[in-house]
């Protein structure tokens, strides 16, 4: 699976509007993932990511024990698989990989890597949601090329 940044986060208890079912379906879908596969770019574009929003140290969240969990087994190939994604030139959030749809012109930047890296890995993983509104805007296009996985359906507008 590819996990959005904002899933550790919200299992922190750091994202407010979310309810202890959003918080607790978000601990489970990190404590699974230690049972599959994760994966990140070989470009720690998405480790980066998760060290600015969670602490290395694995505490005191519930999000940072993953994300400790994850820096330790980046390179254990039983849990994890960094793929490789290709920036544009003159782009750290455009890659080669992303779908070139009109309809996702204006899809999140930020998210784009997870996309990427869904695609590059030609596994079809499922990419974790809890709180991004983005991924249901884009929902129907997205669906096209990748699968995601809501986590937390009633943060995401109707």
């Amino acid at each position: 699976m590819v996990i959005d940044t904002n899933v550790p986060v919200v299992a922190n208890g750091m994202h407010v509007p979310a309810a202890l079912d959003c918080v607790q379906a978000c601990v489970q879908a990190l404590s699974a993932a230690r049972e599959t596969l994760v994966f990140i770019d070989d470009g720690f574009r998405v480790l980066n990511e998760y060290r600015r929003h969670l602490s290395h140290a694995g505490q005191p969240g519930l999000g940072d024990a993953f994300f400790k969990w994850l820096w330790d087994n980046q390179a254990n190939v039983e849990h994890c698989r960094q793929v490789r994604i290709t920036s544009l030139p003159g782009s750290d959030t455009d890659f080669a990989e992303f779908p070139d749809d009109p309809e996702l012109a204006t899809f999140d930047p930020s998210d784009r890597k997870f996309v990427a890296i869904a695609l590059a890995s030609g596994l079809n993983p499922p990419i974790l949601n809890a709180s991004d509104t983005d991924w249901n805007e884009f929902h129907d296009p997205l669906s096209r090329y990748v699968t995601v996985q809501f986590l937390c359906p009633s943060l995401m507008p109707s």
